[in-house]
């Protein structure tokens, strides 16, 4: 143990015990740092697993390493060799996704299903409609051509075309919507007041001129036939 009294220097107890305690500190960072060199002076790197192992036990180590731990060629990572297959089925292998069935690497799968899986359910920009990916665009090719009413001009706007609309909108009311019911009232008023067409003919009133001109024809071809029985007589 270190004497006191070398750090008798001078009357004062206060800078007696400050000094003994700087050099305590002093002291514990030079051992400090022996130790720490002197580990890494000790320590080798495991061929097997790459970790930094203590020389005195790299033997040992890698003896047990080798025999039981392997690497994965995939992620690098140590792996009991009886686990390797569950890990490499469990962590790396292909997945098949459950909405399309196509086979994927695990690590994109949640992608796919979120963003491009042709079978996820989507819904519809005009009606809010869900319905599989595929069936979306001809969906909104007929839905976007429906139309509705802007309450602010009265113009019939059609779906796809509202947001552009809403921005350019202003506001005043337009009565061209009106003008077709006006014409069609118009239209009913006067086929109101038009006199009602003509019967049509009776099919016995045809039968009637056709036996008076029957008629007509015997009568003018007995006078005739009266006239040259009355030339032969005389």
């Amino acid at each position: 143990m270190l004497d006191s009294r070398i750090f008798d220097l001078g009357d004062n107890k206060a800078d007696r015990f400050l000094n003994q305690d700087n050099l305590y500190i002093s002291i514990f960072i030079v051992e400090t740092m022996a130790v720490a060199s002197d580990h890494a002076e000790t320590t080798k790197i495991c061929s097997h697993c790459d970790r930094g192992i203590p020389s005195s036990n790299i033997d040992l180590h890698y003896a047990h390493c080798s025999r039981n731990l392997e690497k994965c060629k995939i992620c690098d990572d140590m792996v009991p060799t009886k686990h390797a297959d569950e890990h490499y089925s469990t962590t790396h292998a292909p997945v098949s996704c459950s909405l399309c069935n196509e086979m994927m690497e695990r690590e994109i799968l949640a992608v796919h299903k979120g963003e491009k899986c042709p079978k996820r359910i989507v819904t519809c920009d005009y009606c809010e409609f869900p319905l599989p990916a595929t069936d979306l665009y001809e969906h909104q090719e007929v839905c976007g051509n429906r139309t509705e009413l802007c309450h602010l001009c009265n113009k019939y706007i059609r779906l796809r075309e509202r947001v552009a609309h809403e921005v350019t909108c202003n506001g005043v009311p337009n009565n061209t919507a009106e003008i077709p019911r006006a014409i069609r009232e118009a239209e009913r008023e006067h086929a109101a007041r038009r006199p009602p067409p003509p019967p049509p003919q009776d099919f016995s009133a045809r039968r009637l001129l056709f036996t008076i001109a029957i008629t007509g024809i015997a009568i003018l071809l007995g006078s005739l036939l009266f006239k040259e029985n009355q030339t032969l007589v005389n």
